[in-house]
């Protein structure tokens, strides 16, 4: 009776199948399946989601969705590209931060796994290969804007003026807090007091910046919350793209 049962739907999955070849043949040319384009986009925002918060593979996805690691790269590939275009500029992320009592600068090293690519790429702070992205979150820690990612190797201080941060907080009369690695940044960006051994007003004074500043950690985390974040193996040169894609999605929420 199974046999029979089991016949009697590859019969009716052919028929199915057949049915559906002649009403694309009978589609007039230019128009969309509808059905289909649905469940392309519902599988591109599964696979997105699943390389992106899991740090899952190509190959782990194109086993898990039965399709080739090929389209799989395109449809992430694609779908980076389109929610990266959506990401703050600096400027724009200016208007939110002109209405903030004082933002918070910070940068960090995303791992990278090129440690052929040698010594561009190696951070001495976190002794091991990575790019440097420096992060702006407004007094309670969110996250605001984030920028394009730069060598490992680069300073602090060279990043921040590399992407024009001190300049636009500057020009904004905007207030900031850093920690020691932004010294000189300029006027608008103010950091703790060099020395071990400060004293009076001074120490004080380190003690309540660190209690600003450490809310700053929550913008980190809510990016390095993405486990691709964590370990990326792709290209340096589509870092930045999933930097804004992910910054991107984290704004809309």
């Amino acid at each position: 009776m199974s046999h029979e049962w089991a016949a009697g739907s590859a019969i009716r999955a052919r028929a199915r199948r057949r049915s559906d070849r002649r009403a694309e043949q009978r589609r007039p040319r230019g128009q969309v399946n509808s059905t289909a384009l649905t469940l392309s986009l519902f599988n591109l925002y599964q696979q997105y989601v699943a390389h992106l918060r899991c740090g899952d593979t190509y190959a782990f996805l194109a086993a898990g969705f039965r399709v080739g690691i090929a389209t799989v790269h395109r449809y992430i590939r694609e779908a980076v590209d389109l929610l990266a275009a959506l990401a703050p500029t600096l400027e724009q992320a200016m208007t939110t931060v002109r209405k903030k009592a004082y933002v918070i600068l910070d940068g960090t090293v995303l791992p990278i796994d090129h440690i052929a690519a040698g010594r561009p790429y190696y951070s001495g702070k976190k002794k091991a290969h990575g790019m440097n992205v420096q992060v702006l979150a407004d007094p309670a820690g969110r996250l605001i804007w984030a920028s394009d990612v730069l060598p490992g190797a680069v300073h602090e201080l060279t990043a921040a003026r590399t992407h024009g941060i001190p300049a636009a907080l500057a020009a904004d009369d905007v207030k900031c807090r850093a920690d020691k690695a932004y010294q000189g940044a300029g006027p608008a960006v103010r950091v703790p007091f060099r020395g071990k051994n400060l004293r009076g007003w001074r120490r004080r004074h380190n003690r309540d910046h660190a209690k600003i500043r450490s809310l700053g950690e929550r913008a980190m985390a809510t990016l390095k919350r993405w486990r691709l974040l964590r370990k990326l193996r792709c290209s340096t040169t589509r870092i930045t793209p999933v930097v804004r894609a992910v910054v991107a999605l984290e704004l809309a929420t």
